[in-house]
């Protein structure tokens, strides 16, 4: 059980909550939800005492457990000499029950008896989720589980948790497969800094949610229209000389002061703020040719004879299973990995921007709107907006880089692209830390640009949405005129 009271608290760039109070009941299975940057994953670092309030408390009840977005260092991975040791340490269950999760969380390749430290990060996040599974907390606290699986383990995963049977606190955006189970929805709003709370499942929550939504558009949209008639009447006004006439009029302009300070900002997924691009250089028709690509770890061959083209304004999308070395490539492409065989031809203007989800390019110490000045020559007064596009509104750019989340960074490594004149992206995976907002942030944003795109997701729906004109398969190293049905083989990077 968890209860929060008169919570507050803050971080140097401002508010995250303000006097918020929630339960979360013995055996209950709650949705954490709210747009990236809301405070979902500091909510559950203050449940875990990593931070504390200025205000207010959390009392917890029972042991609980926690399993972060991803697992990169670990002091029980360290230490542990076998993946067994690490996921059961106390010998809990057998070892076919322990293969049947492997198989489940789609490890079933590696070997229990093997060292997990040289194991990539979203395995350790795998295997410290296997671990909490076996442990079974009294509260179990989720960032993001399914990040690293493939369809059928986030269906394996979510099943599981719905057979769980104590307290489970899960922040996902894939809350829809456990919607027959969930119990209560928390929602962060991050323009009140306040919690709601909904009983009921998380289909609940969403259409309760639009009629919201929807309720406070029409209530800003008509205070609006009220306040735009005071201001011409206030214009009106401006030939009253009298001192009566100038006192009506100073009334006025402070009643109208007060009705726009009091109106409600408009959720991100509401706002329609325009958002203009630059056109990209112009470049030849192939920008991008790759020909009889080879890759070969430790006599393992990772990619073997792959070749296609990227034609000028064209869409691909990279698909194949987990270890099919679609990372690979697109580090070969970009010049970080080196080919076993093969060659890369590039056009004389090409111009390739390029995300992935290390963030290294970033400085931290930096805030958003100078990360933005850096590479974008627009004034101050454009960048604004261009962020607010992004879900960045006023009160968020002067936020340093390293206080971000995950799905911030993503946000804005993606506007930071969409504010130069590349002429192909190369995207992989950009949809791994984002809720549903951002992600349709993002995506509205990458229909708009009109250059080449060459991407990797795990969406499903953000691929077809994208509406790619070809497939590169992997491993089967074939291109193929997108038909809808491929979308069923998207899957995550895992490599």
């Amino acid at each position: 059980m968890i209860t929060a009271k008169n919570l507050s608290f803050s971080h140097g760039h401002g508010p995250i909550f303000d006097n918020i109070s929630f339960t979360v009941g013995k055996g209950l299975k709650v949705g954490l939800v709210g747009p990236n940057g809301a405070g979902k994953s500091t909510l559950l670092k203050l449940i875990l005492e990593e931070e504390f309030p200025q205000e207010g408390k959390i009392n917890t009840f029972g042991k609980i457990g926690y399993v972060p977005q991803e697992v990169k260092r670990d002091k029980n991975i360290d230490a542990a000499q076998t993946i067994k040791d690490f996921v059961d340490p106390e010998n809990k269950k057998e070892e076919y029950i322990l293969k049947n999760m492997m198989y489940g969380l789609e490890m079933q390749d590696l070997d229990l008896s093997s060292p997990p430290q040289k194991l990539s990060g979203g395995q350790k996040t795998k295997l410290a989720l296997m671990r909490a599974l076996i442990e079974e907390p009294d509260i179990l606290l989720l960032d993001e589980p399914t990040n690293f699986l493939d369809t059928d383990g986030k269906k394996w995963i979510m099943d599981f948790l719905g057979n769980y049977e104590k307290t489970l606190l899960i922040i996902s955006h894939d809350l829809a497969l456990l919607d027959a189970h969930i119990s209560k929805v928390i929602a962060i709003d991050p323009f009140s800094k306040k919690i709601e709370e909904f009983g009921g499942n998380y289909t609940h929550y969403t259409k309760v949610k639009k009629e919201h939504d929807e309720l406070l558009k029409r209530k800003v949209l008509n205070e609006q229209k009220h306040i735009k008639q005071m201001k011409k009447g206030l214009e009106r006004m401006a030939r009253y000389k009298s001192e009566k006439g100038v006192r009506a009029r100073t009334n006025l302009k402070r009643r109208i002061e007060r009705l726009e300070a009091a109106l409600p900002d408009l959720p991100p997924e509401i706002k329609r703020i325009r958002l203009e691009l630059p056109e990209p250089i112009p470049t030849g028709e192939i920008p991008l040719k790759v020909s009889g690509i080879t890759k070969i770890y430790n006599d393992e061959v990772v990619l073997a004879d792959v070749s296609f083209s990227i034609y000028k304004n064209e869409r691909v999308a990279l698909i194949g299973p987990n270890g099919a070395g679609k990372s690979t490539l697109i580090k070969i492409i970009m010049g970080i990995t080196d080919a076993t065989e093969g060659t890369i031809e590039k056009d004389q203007h090409l111009s390739i921007g390029y995300y992935s989800q290390e963030f290294e390019t970033f400085n931290f110490d930096l805030t958003v709107l100078q990360t933005v000045e850096e590479v974008s020559p627009m004034p101050e007064a454009k960048i604004r907006p261009f962020l607010a596009r992004f879900n960045f509104p006023s009160s968020r750019v002067s936020q340093k880089i390293g206080t971000l989340s995950g799905g911030e960074k993503t946000r804005l490594s993606i506007a930071l692209l969409m504010l130069q004149n590349h002429n192909l992206l190369i995207l992989d995976e950009p949809t791994t830390y984002l809720d549903v907002f951002s992600q349709r942030i993002i995506l509205d944003s990458l229909k708009m640009y009109k250059g080449a795109l060459f991407f990797v997701s795990h969406t499903e729906e953000f691929v077809k949405e994208m509406k790619p004109n070809r497939a590169l398969l992997l491993p089967e190293n074939r291109i193929e005129y997108w038909i809808e049905e491929l979308a069923e083989k998207v899957s995550i990077i895992e490599e």
